[in-house]
């Protein structure tokens, strides 16, 4: 990665904070995108003081235009994109019969458009480098789990834009990864939506058994690196799944159902 361009999105905490620093360790020069102004700009002065060459662009993929701005502005600061990480998301937890359905609409704005509206503006850019686009999904991507139809909604659109992007460039030398991390200890459930749209608060989960975000990006760079299709990580909620969707999802659907129905306050028994 040393002196690759690279675009993270959601920079500013959880997965994408922590693939910034594990990049920026690699050598890689950083195009760092969040909402928060404050938190890239804390993030900024970190890595510029272990000498990365990064800029910080304040972005919200849901916004087309932030989108073009962000490619924009990675150009001129830097003349390329090598990979750009996708990594932007929001969760959400309740049942689609209590659910505003506005709430569904802002999960595809960020999970799926924001990776759509990126990828287009970076796109020609990546073909120039046989470079890599990485989608940061879920195992939410491959099976639905209850409470959460906007989250797997966003997270199997964005699966199948990805896999269509990537026959589309069999023969251009583009890589397209699709990394579903399994649960992974990060800001994403506190800042989940509920039924109304506000934000969760606390997490249903014990954060502290489940992988690191810092596992999570060594591994994101590894598999970057290698030009890997697909990263499936955790083994019982991440590998086992798979296997059991393709193999046996009607026993799947029951785990799943007695498994997110242990949830602290789980909307459905």
């Amino acid at each position: 990665m040393k002196d690759k361009v690279i675009i993270i999105t959601g920079a500013s905490s959880g997965i994408g904070l922590a693939c910034a620093r594990e990049f920026a360790q690699r050598g890689a020069r950083l195009a760092l995108a969040a909402r928060s102004t404050d938190k890239l700009e804390e993030i900024k002065q970190e890595l510029e003081s272990q000498n990365t060459d990064v800029i910080t662009v304040p972005t919200d993929v849901s916004i087309e235009e932030d989108c073009k701005n962000l490619i924009d502005q990675t150009i001129h600061a830097f003349g390329q994109i090598d990979i750009l990480v996708n990594n932007a998301g929001i969760s959400m937890r309740a049942l689609f019969k209590d659910v505003d359905l506005n709430v569904l609409k802002q999960l595809m704005d960020v999970n799926f458009w924001g990776t759509v509206y990126c990828t287009k503006y970076a796109l020609p850019y990546l073909l120039d480098k046989k470079g890599s686009v990485v989608g940061v999904s879920s195992i939410a991507g491959y099976v639905g789990l209850p409470a959460r139809t906007g989250y797997s909604s966003s997270k199997f659109a964005m699966h199948g834009f990805l896999e269509a992007l990537r026959v589309e460039n069999l023969k251009t030398g583009l890589h397209v990864l699709i990394a579903a991390p399994g649960f992974t200890a990060s800001n994403v459930r506190k800042a989940a939506l509920t039924a109304d749209g506000s934000n969760q608060g606390e997490t249903p989960r014990k954060e502290e058994k489940m992988m690191s975000s810092e596992e999570v990006a060594l591994h994101l760079a590894k598999a970057i690196i290698k030009r890997k299709p697909t990263l499936i990580l955790t083994f019982i909620e991440g590998k086992v799944t798979v296997f059991l969707k393709k193999f046996a999802p009607g026993l799947l659907r029951k785990l799943t159902y007695n498994h997110m129905a242990k949830e602290p306050d789980s909307p459905f028994k």
